[in-house]
């Protein structure tokens, strides 16, 4: 008796392909339909663009996901109906569904919100998580930087936390990690230089692509546009 359709939550790593986990590579190749999410309908699928070889067109069905860059709303709530309407219906179609995401799952990650409504309305439908190189691990690795030794305190937030839960992190942990920091760097900036922390980080972007920077003097990124796939590490 063959095993029913599910749903594999794939982490596709950070950017470089060779970080694929071959758990990922085979659940990837075998595949008949592959969920590739996106910030716009006329963009590129940034998780598909890493795992594009090992994809055949011919063979699957690839459907590009589109979720607004917003942090909620009617339309956002919308695009995560359809996307879990489309996984779905494949799996009741008897296919197996690949959601890739880029890092890991679970951090931040795409993936929860479907997660989150297919659960709730479809508790029958076996969803299997692949863990995938988070970009924080590869932009640690990138900048030679110890995220955390012995018994020391690591803290992960999203850059837009306002400034006064901020400080408090900032002073209360040893490490901290602040994601998304694209829009809200001068800002930031200007806090860690009130706490006697703007040389005590670095900027990475991109990390393990073509397009990979990695910054130690933080003053030198003060005024730019800045890549939306970035984040600061500061540690103390």
């Amino acid at each position: 008796m063959s095993s029913p359709a599910r749903i594999y939550a794939v982490g596709v790593g950070p950017g470089d392909p060779e970080l694929l986990t071959r758990k990922a590579e085979r659940i990837i190749r075998n595949a008949r339909v592959i969920c590739a999410p996106t910030g716009a309908a006329d963009a590129a699928s940034y998780a598909l663009s890493i795992v594009r070889e090992l994809v055949d067109p011919a063979r699957q069905e690839i459907i590009s996901q589109t979720f607004p860059m917003m942090k909620k709303g009617p339309e956002l709530e919308s695009a995560w109906e359809e996307a879990a309407s489309q996984v779905v219906e494949r799996v009741d179609r008897g296919e197996d569904v690949v959601f890739i995401t880029i890092g890991d799952p679970l951090l931040y990650s795409t993936f929860l919100y479907i997660h989150r409504i297919i659960r709730s309305r479809r508790p029958d439908i076996p969803i299997e998580i692949v863990p995938g190189i988070s970009s924080i691990t590869a932009a640690a690795a990138a900048a030679g930087l110890p995220l955390g030794m012995a018994g020391e305190r690591i803290a992960i937030l999203p850059a837009t936390y306002e400034d006064y839960e901020l400080r408090k992190t900032l002073r209360e942990f040893d490490t901290v990690v602040l994601m998304k920091v694209s829009r809200v760097f001068d800002r930031i900036y200007a806090v860690l230089q009130e706490l006697g922390l703007a040389d005590r980080g670095v900027f990475v972007r991109r990390v393990g692509s073509g397009q990979e920077e990695v910054v130690f003097d933080l003053s030198s990124l003060l005024g730019r546009e800045l890549d939306y796939l970035s984040m600061l590490i500061i540690r103390k």
